[in-house]
């Protein structure tokens, strides 16, 4: 469905409102650690009790290696552990692996892996079962997206003996640690995956710290403490069985059932807490405000330079200075999301500081580059070039998560300023519209991740070895380089001055409208301590208790 399909979000009345948060509001400590309001206990962790935990939408599959969905991993990394763990200061720390060599020539990974693991169906956690898990995800019937994206260049495995086992690449690379970290890569139990084949993710067992019970389609996911647990990541306190005997999480898409229900006891937790909720929850004392910024790439609208006139990169700069990104975040967000400016989130390796509030609004100089082009103004207020209107296919994916249908509304406003016409198709299928057919000018995504090597799949030429189509279609030689060189550097300062220099090509050829970085909160009851978060910003269970 086409066309205008809201009413005018754009409201005046905003403003004063937008004045008193942005003095008020609270924003991610600077090191990305949480900030928290409310009373908070000293009391000791108590054992006992069910927490329940309200998400915003549904997972898509509880089998890391064939989720592409953020609100998943929140639920699956409560059953699945990784290799190795990656803090927040970027260093790599063992956890089901306990050491690791590379090779000289940096294509192979050697791991000793804990002799003390099981998988929740009793097999027992070795360099098979390693082996397994990583050519599952190379096997094209998994059906793979994220967790192959960020396998590569990962080509076979060895098993040199039960602990023991070698992994090699096609090429070095500096992200594959960090990748190993991740939840997508979390290890999967070889039996059960071979028993429940296309129905693992309803059935999933890892070596987590809690074990699946039960999905409910669109109601609940119920999963219960492991007791033998004792083997936790270096980034949480308790690193042996959970506090907690259940962890419920339920499915409210709304966001006022979702606050309401912490508010009125009928959930003890709840995620993403819209703006107008935080100052409320901040001075309620039966709640408190958790919050951290997620790491990896931030809301961005995408440019589709396989179509014209978006192949023009002054059409395209003309585009993101008519857009007045500073009134969608105050005006939506209240003062409560930290406007974007680069293709990578701050805390990642290599973010550039000086990119930041180096262009502003400017709809005059967005008409000159118009003129330019050869954009004629009609006399319906739209532009024209060769007897064809200049119109913009905005695509946006449905339920409107962090109100990202909103700003669909408002740049068809703006544009419309400057003679654009702005056509929103919101779809649930945005996967074919996107990645299969193409059919879309600007598209609006991010995506939560450990290292700076994530814009390669994006940005890069294509060379046959990727897991989906590219966002931008377009490309840049000396981009192509620097993503290449980033991905085999070893030493980090040289990576970060490599990063530095692609984010400011890919700033400089309008290749994208960075809009926000997107700060993951939780409104909890008071009876709950010890929610924590991993160096991405998703939440850990491990810690968490309730005070009786």
């Amino acid at each position: 469905m086409r066309g205008n399909l809201y009413q005018t979000k754009y409201l005046v009345v905003f403003i004063a409102l937008v004045l008193f948060l942005s003095g008020c509001s609270q924003g991610a400590n600077p090191d990305g650690s949480t900030q928290k309001s409310g009373v908070q206990t000293t009391a000791e962790p108590t054992y006992g009790g069910e927490l329940t935990f309200a998400l915003a939408t549904s997972p898509d599959t509880l089998d890391p290696h064939r989720s592409s969905r953020a609100v998943a991993v929140r639920a699956f990394r409560t059953i699945f552990d990784s290799l190795v763990v990656q803090e927040a200061d970027n260093s790599i720390q063992p956890w089901l692996a306990t050491k690791w060599t590379v090779s000289d020539d940096g294509k192979s990974y050697t791991f000793e892996l804990r002799e003390d693991v099981t998988f929740h169906d009793g097999t027992p956690f070795n360099a098979e079962a390693v082996k397994y898990n990583f050519d599952r995800i190379l096997n094209p019937a998994t059906k793979a997206l994220n967790s192959r994206a960020l396998l590569k260049p990962y080509e076979s495995a060895e098993v040199l003996d039960e602990y023991t086992v070698k992994l090699n690449l096609s090429t070095p690379s500096s992200s594959f640690l960090s990748n190993l970290s991740q939840a997508m890569l979390g290890i999967v139990s070889p039996t059960a995956a071979e028993k429940y084949g296309d129905q693992f993710g309803k059935n999933p067992v890892g070596t987590g710290p809690f074990k699946f019970v039960s999905w409910t389609e669109n109601a609940d996911i119920k999963v219960e403490k492991n007791s033998d647990y004792n083997w936790g990541p270096s980034y949480v306190e308790n690193q042996g069985q959970p506090y907690l005997d259940k962890l419920i999480f339920k499915i409210v898409p709304e966001e006022a059932t979702r606050v309401g229900g912490v508010q009125s006891g009928q959930v003890l937790a709840a995620e993403t807490v819209p703006p107008q909720n935080i100052v409320s929850l901040e001075n309620d004392p039966n709640t408190q405000l958790l919050k951290v910024n997620t790491l990896g790439l931030p809301y961005t609208l995408f440019f589709n330079q396989r179509r014209e006139p978006w192949k023009d990169v002054n059409v395209r700069k003309a585009v993101m200075l008519a857009v007045d990104v500073e009134t969608i975040v105050k005006t939506l967000y209240m003062g409560t999301y930290e406007r974007s400016w680069s293709p990578l989130t701050p805390g990642i390796l290599g973010y550039d500081e000086t990119l930041e509030n180096s262009w502003e609004y400017d709809p005059d100089t967005a008409n000159k580059l118009l003129d330019e082009a050869g954009y004629v103004m009609g006399a319906d207020g739209i532009r024209e070039k060769d007897g064809k209107k200049l119109t913009l296919n905005y695509v946006d994916a449905s339920p409107n998560r962090e109100k990202r249908n909103d700003i669909a509304v408002i740049v068809q406003q703006q544009l419309k300023e400057v003679g654009i016409a702005v056509e929103i198709n919101v779809t649930p299928d945005f996967m074919t519209v996107i990645y299969e057919k193409s059919d879309y000018d600007l598209y609006g995504n991010s995506q939560v991740n450990s290292d700076p090597n994530a814009l390669r799949e994006i940005y890069h030429t294509p060379d046959g070895s990727r897991v989906l189509e590219s966002l931008v279609g377009g490309y840049d030689p000396k981009l192509d380089e620097l993503l290449e060189q980033g991905t085999v550097e070893s030493d980090p300062a040289k990576r970060e001055e490599i990063y530095k220099e692609a984010q400011q090509i890919i700033i400089d050829k309008a290749m994208i409208i960075p809009i926000y970085i997107f700060p993951y909160t939780v409104a909890a009851s008071n009876k709950v301590n010890g929610i924590t978060f991993d160096s991405l910003g998703y939440p850990l269970f491990n810690d968490a208790y309730i005070q009786q």
